[in-house]
């Protein structure tokens, strides 16, 4: 599998994450990509922890792309664009907003040539707007759209959400774009210019805490594992470790509270539904968690999955790596690099026809596929 793409030429003049993510993610669907990199590469490939001298980053978001380097303030290296482009179907790029028109391969000098082309920009904070020049990154955008204000402890400081949540949003937008584009480009013929940033995916994941806000009129605060919205909800302990449990309605707290013995609950007139719920919050796990902490999570692991709660153990990446569920679903892949070095890359989470698209290409070397290209263009 993997071919739904088949034949559709990519060009990735991208860096470090979002534009990465989002060419690979056509690339792990069949597409042929061609990444462009600076002389001195991907900045990706310099973003440790390093695998034997590889950049984790650069690995986990480059493969099946082909490498070639190209210096494109020069008037040789945009001339070799404006070349790869004439025969591309689409084109990603990440600069900032202006500057691929002042290299001479912004969308609409390429598109004279190339009507179909179907041209994508990812940037930080949008095209239009008094901050569109500005630069920007992951973390940035998360405190500026307000993700950072919603995450964190409870009651406590802003942090980071520990993966890039702003960056692959974007990509993934931008992979829906371009998907919308090519189909519209089969009823047209033609092409049409594509864009999404992070702050744009940044205000379109804070959507319903926008629209509390305009309900309540008061700043949704960091609730740690807990949810605004439902009760209970959140991180509980046991005699020995932590759990995860997720309640959104009425039915899973009836399941919730005979699955710990206290069925009388689900009939106390603060706990009947989730609006009394989530005013009684506060007692309400005060009181579940003391009820969980008789017991170690085994033996709760049992009940809840007798009665059918929503609950996980708080994982860490080494566990999530050999967790059977991940097996059965074939998420990780063994790919070698050229130089012999194993790595267990994630596949794209899609299945078509119960098969999952497998990774074609292990992230390539710097500039590897110069020669092949630029002989397929006819340069060499």
């Amino acid at each position: 599998m993997g071919i739904q793409l088949q034949g559709l030429r990519v060009l990735d003049l991208t860096t470090n994450i979002s534009g990465p993510t989002l060419t690979m993610i056509l690339g792990g669907l069949g597409a042929d990509v061609v990444k462009v990199e600076r002389p001195e590469g991907d900045d990706g490939r310099r973003m440790g922890p390093y695998l034997n001298g590889h950049g984790t980053y650069f690995l986990a978001i480059n493969r099946d792309k082909r490498s070639i380097l190209a210096d494109l303030k020069s008037e040789t290296g945009a001339a070799l664009v404006r070349a790869l482009a004439q025969q591309a179907d689409v084109l990603v790029e990440n600069f900032r907003p202006g500057t691929a028109e002042r290299l001479g391969i912004g969308y609409e000098r390429l598109s004279q040539r190339n009507p179909g082309l179907v041209y994508c920009a990812i940037s930080a904070y949008g095209e239009v707007g008094p901050d569109a020049e500005k630069p920007g990154y992951d973390a940035v955008l998360q405190a500026r759209t307000g993700v950072m204000s919603i995450t964190g402890p409870l009651e406590g400081e802003p942090v980071r959400a520990g993966v890039s949540l702003l960056d692959g949003g974007s990509a993934l937008w931008g992979a829906i774009g371009v998907l919308a584009a090519l189909v519209q480009r089969q009823q047209t013929g033609k092409g049409q210019r594509v864009a999404t940033s992070l702050f744009e995916t940044g205000v379109s994941w804070m959507n319903y805490h926008l629209v509390a806000y305009q309900a309540t009129g008061v700043d949704p605060r960091p609730q740690g594992a807990s949810h605004t919205g439902f009760a209970p909800y959140g991180r509980f302990e046991t005699q020995d470790a932590p759990v995860v449990i997720g309640i959104s309605s009425d039915r899973l707290f009836q399941k919730l509270c005979r699955a710990v013995g206290h069925a009388e609950w689900a009939a106390d007139p603060a706990y009947l539904h989730n609006a009394e719920r989530l005013q009684h919050r506060s007692e309400l796990d005060a009181a579940l968690n003391a009820v969980l902490m008789e017991k170690p999570y085994a033996s709760w692991v049992e009940a809840f999955e007798r009665e059918g709660v929503p609950y996980a153990p708080i994982q860490t990446a080494s566990q999530v790596l050999h967790d059977p569920q991940t097996a059965a679903l074939q998420m990780m892949q063994e790919v070698v690099l050229p130089d012999g070095t194993h790595v267990q890359l994630p596949r794209l989470p899609l299945r078509f026809d119960s098969h999952r698209p497998p990774i074609r290409r292990p992230p390539p070397e710097l500039g590897a596929d110069q020669q092949e290209v630029l002989h397929a263009l006819g340069w060499v």
